[in-house]
């Protein structure tokens, strides 16, 4: 973060000169902290990049070279019984194509899924305030150590988490900026006299008499013909939402930590007709696994399209992440999805599926025997 800059006295807001109804208080209030200056309310003041590290950044190194590993085809008594078991989840299919076809050809279509995943952590800061109740004030006492300088929890690596911690030395007391009715510690009421507006001022039971049945008083508007405001029950003032009735802030900075997975994947592309989106869903054989702060890409594997896609992904994640975050560590895998293309015979005609992922996932998009349903 850049260096800190000398910072002015607190500035005290005057209360406003007629009550315009806001719920927060305007950028005034805030104080320009050293080391905090573009810090704004509700919105955050944008990540704040990290320093440069003081110590040497570890470099990656090349993992080994791989094998080109190859998973045989599935049995036929296997692609059999996950299409049975897929044909019977489905309320609409008849379960006798996948008993009674008969199988005349089974293809093996193994395919390579790399993942790149760069572990990150970012901070942001905000102001925030909250009704005094005579909490500490501790702004201006020494100056407040730099967003990156605040310790937090050690993180889980690769899973998403947050923490927000109140930043020290940033909290101040300042005078609410709404107009308060200073005997009662209330702000004045929209509807003005504690009624409802003209298009609803009379009281809907008693038709704005005050009475029901001839001298009985009306309960509803307690005999006034007039309906109350809902917002100040008819007391036209009500308790600021802001300060609750304290007429006093405690502002300070809130120091938002994240943690976040950003994960990438590339699939190669196989021709077995197989739609590559079904591939998400399942997992496969692991070939290779590599974590480090940051990692290598990939070399050796026979299919060149892995290679380009690790070269590619890397360079992008260690780029785009560096910029307004910090990478705490990046881990790569290989995995090879096994997808067997099945043709079978029903019925004299030749029909398809495929089984794939080690779950033994089945596609069947032109299953020969559906029917419509009808819920009654």
């Amino acid at each position: 973060y850049l260096p800190a800059a000398e910072g002015g006295a607190a500035m005290f807001a005057p209360p406003a000169e007629d009550f315009q109804g806001p719920s927060a208080p305007p950028a005034s209030m805030f104080d320009s902290v050293p080391g905090y200056e573009g810090t704004v309310a509700g919105g955050g003041g944008g990540f704040l990049p990290p320093p440069m590290p003081s110590y040497p950044v570890p470099q990656p190194e090349p993992g080994p070279h791989q094998p080109h590993w190859n998973i045989p085809s599935i049995s036929e008594d296997t692609a059999r019984d996950a299409f049975v078991l897929f044909a019977s989840s489905k309320c609409c299919y008849s379960a006798a194509p996948a008993k009674d076809g008969v199988i005349t050809r089974m293809d093996a279509f193994n395919t390579y899924r790399y993942r790149l995943e760069t572990f990150t952590e970012s901070r942001s800061t905000e102001w925030k305030h909250d009704p005094y109740h005579g909490q500490p004030v501790d702004a201006f006492a020494q100056p407040p150590p730099g967003p990156w300088d605040i310790p937090a929890k050690s993180p889980t690596f690769f899973v998403d988490d947050k923490q927000v911690i109140k930043v020290p030395n940033t909290s101040s007391l300042k005078v609410n900026h709404l107009k308060h009715d200073w005997r009662t510690k209330k702000l004045p009421c929209l509807c003005g006299n504690g009624e409802k507006t003209l298009q609803k001022l009379f009281c809907w039971v008693c038709n704005g008499s005050g009475f029901r049945h001839g001298d009985d008083r009306c309960d509803r508007c307690s005999g006034r013909g007039r309906e109350n405001c809902s917002q100040c029950h008819g007391q036209g003032s009500k308790q600021c939402d802001t300060c609750q009735g304290k007429q006093q802030l405690l502002v300070y900075i809130n120091l938002t930590v994240k943690w976040t997975n950003n994960t990438d994947n590339y699939v190669v592309e196989q021709s077995s007709g197989l739609q590559l989106d079904n591939l998400s869903n399942v997992s496969g054989k692991e070939l290779f696994k590599d974590t480090q702060y940051m990692v290598y890409p990939v070399t050796g594997l026979p299919d060149v399209t892995v290679v380009n896609a690790s070269q590619r992904l890397v360079r992008e994640h260690q780029n785009k992440f560096c910029q307004n975050s910090r990478i705490l560590q990046q881990r790569q895998t290989i995995e090879l999805i096994p997808v067997t293309k099945v043709t079978y015979s029903w019925k004299g005609k030749s029909h398809v599926y495929f089984v794939y992922g080690n779950e033994f996932r089945v596609s069947a998009d032109n299953y020969p025997a559906t029917c419509c349903c009808t819920v009654m």
